[in-house]
């Protein structure tokens, strides 16, 4: 049976065809056009159907009022935040040096807020947060948890404590970085603030997670089944980093020093 996501549950008429489905996501797109335009309070349900092109009457079929509508925003926001997250802490990602990891992240983030559900959905949570209902400061930690787990598969001396430390500054920088430039009318000006998140966040967690420090932590590295120091990443399970030996194919998750 396949599970309905969040959004699904919230809707007063679920959609059954695509096309119910296409003006659903329609709605939300023009919803976001004229919070944007004119702010919460000032925003209408005939406003929100008038972008959309669509009837009120249409709209009130899956939405009894801007509250529904904005909930349904913030629960597609999560579901996209949740997809990303999940694409970008995969051993291909992580195991990237620094840099290429950092744009990977930093891109996927980009490419989020072009849509612009997200996009307002993200600068509405730090000016208007009491209009919320499904978002909170859960999805903040949430995403500290998120980088804390990558900082520490990517070097596994490090504390579950310095890993959530270095988490917590990289995801509180970045979000004021990112605020700044989704609020810029200037394209070139979004385009340099977000090529600044890459460079802060490199920087910063160089000592940290940098290229030497994780060919270091491989180089004490080898097989147990094996011996062989021909090793890659392979996830970060029950707390431990595991490894995959290139030459056997086998995994462990012990370290063992040369």
């Amino acid at each position: 049976m396949t599970k309905r996501s969040p959004l699904s549950r919230e809707l007063r008429r679920q959609p059954k065809q695509q096309r119910g489905k296409d003006r659903v996501e329609k709605i939300l797109d023009a919803a976001a056009a004229v919070f944007d335009e004119v702010g919460y309070e000032a925003a209408t349900t005939h406003l929100i159907a008038a972008k959309a092109e669509t009837a009120i009457g249409s709209l009130y079929q899956f939405f009894p009022d801007k509250a529904a509508v904005f909930n349904a925003m913030e629960l597609r926001h999560i579901e996209r935040v949740k997809v990303m997250w999940t694409q970008t802490n995969t051993p291909e990602i992580v195991q990237l040096p620094l840099r290429p990891m950092i744009q990977a992240i930093t891109g996927a983030v980009a490419q989020l807020f072009e849509q612009p559900v997200s996009r307002v959905v993200f600068i509405q949570f730090f000016g208007s947060r009491q209009i919320f209902q499904s978002i909170d400061e859960s999805m903040t930690q949430e995403a500290i948890n998120f980088m804390a787990s990558i900082f520490k598969q990517r070097n596994p001396n490090l504390s579950a404590a310095q890993s959530s430390l270095l988490a917590e500054v990289c995801v509180h920088s970045g979000n004021a970085v990112v605020l700044s430039a989704l609020r810029s009318p200037d394209l070139q000006h979004r385009q340099q603030l977000t090529q600044q998140i890459e460079d802060l966040l490199v920087s910063y967690l160089e000592p940290y997670i940098g290229d030497r420090i994780s060919n270091n932590v491989m180089e004490v590295m080898i097989c147990l089944h094996c011996q062989s120091q021909q090793l890659s990443r392979n996830g970060y399970r029950r707390g431990k980093q595991c490894y995959r030996c290139k030459d056997c194919g086998k995994q462990f998750v012990e370290k063992s020093k040369l």
